[in-house]
């Protein structure tokens, strides 16, 4: 059974899509497949379909249509940015939400996460990157204390900076704002993501705007059909708060926009560090 399966496989033609091979798919889904007795297994909270429904999938073009829902795990790095490289919208889990992200410096896939959400225009998009040490290439910090960044990120902190002249930003991301909300969220598979595809990510919490937001994929159960991939990261623990916002703009003080989940712990490093709250 498994020899015929994968010679069923190897005469699949390959489904012209930018995002994903179905033959690369269909062996990792085989994989998984296998590792236990019964036809269906749950990883990381996604809810994977047999050996058998995946290759009658990927027959039918299915396996690469949006919606698809894979496991925020390490082995699935690749198709997420492969999708973001592509200029479309993925669904992945955070340190705190669930959040739609895209390559922050293609102003056609930032379009699409606002017609996702049914938000305005004027509604400003945050961005994702890897490491403290991007920040610099999307937003001014070097006035900040030396160390300053290194304490409130990695975590549930999004902080708002200059973009400055130099920063390689998508001009249509935000038109009008001269300042930028960055995130460096504790949580490796959006990392390893905006690493790969060598950009910010834009990113947004994944429901339609107004909306509470998601902790669990099916919280925008409607939504999957508008994004490329959806990454299951199980229901996330830190409850619907966010990350907590602070403004670092201003030399010297700080003011804090939305408490989020890290407000006290937030404002104690900043205080630490001799920035005064702006009144």
């Amino acid at each position: 059974m498994i020899n015929s399966s994968f010679r069923a496989i190897e005469r699949l033609p390959l489904i012209s899509y930018p995002l994903l091979n179905p033959k690369r798919l269909f062996v990792k889904l085989f994989r998984v497949s296998f590792q236990s007795s019964s036809d269906q297994r749950r990883f990381g909270g996604a809810q994977l379909v047999s050996m058998a429904q995946s290759t009658k999938q990927l027959q039918m073009g299915i396996g690469c249509k949006p919606g698809f829902i894979l496991p925020s795990s390490g082995e699935h790095v690749e198709e997420a940015i492969d999708a973001i490289k592509a200029g479309n919208v993925i669904a992945v889990p955070t340190d705190t939400l669930y959040g739609f992200a895209c390559d922050a410096c293609s102003a056609e896939a930032v379009n699409r996460i606002y017609e996702i959400k049914g938000r305005k225009l004027t509604s400003p998009l945050a961005i994702c990157v890897a490491d403290v040490a991007d920040i610099p290439r999307f937003a001014i910090a070097d006035h900040l204390p030396i160390g300053l960044l290194d304490q409130l990120l990695p975590g549930p902190v999004t902080v708002i900076l200059k973009r400055g002249s130099s920063s390689v930003l998508e001009k249509s991301l935000n038109p009008g704002l001269e300042s930028i909300g960055v995130r460096v969220p504790d949580f490796d598979f959006i990392r390893s993501v905006a690493r790969g595809s060598q950009s910010a990510l834009a990113l947004t919490s994944a429901n339609l705007s107004g909306q509470p937001s998601s902790v669990s994929i099916r919280d925008f159960e409607e939504l999957w059909p508008q994004c490329a991939l959806v990454y299951d990261g199980g229901t996330l623990p830190a409850g619907r708060a966010g990350s907590t916002v602070v403004d670092l703009v201003n030399p010297g003080l700080y003011k804090i926009l939305r408490d989020g989940s890290a407000r006290e712990e937030t404002t104690a490093i900043l205080q630490n560090f001799g920035l005064k709250e702006a009144m």
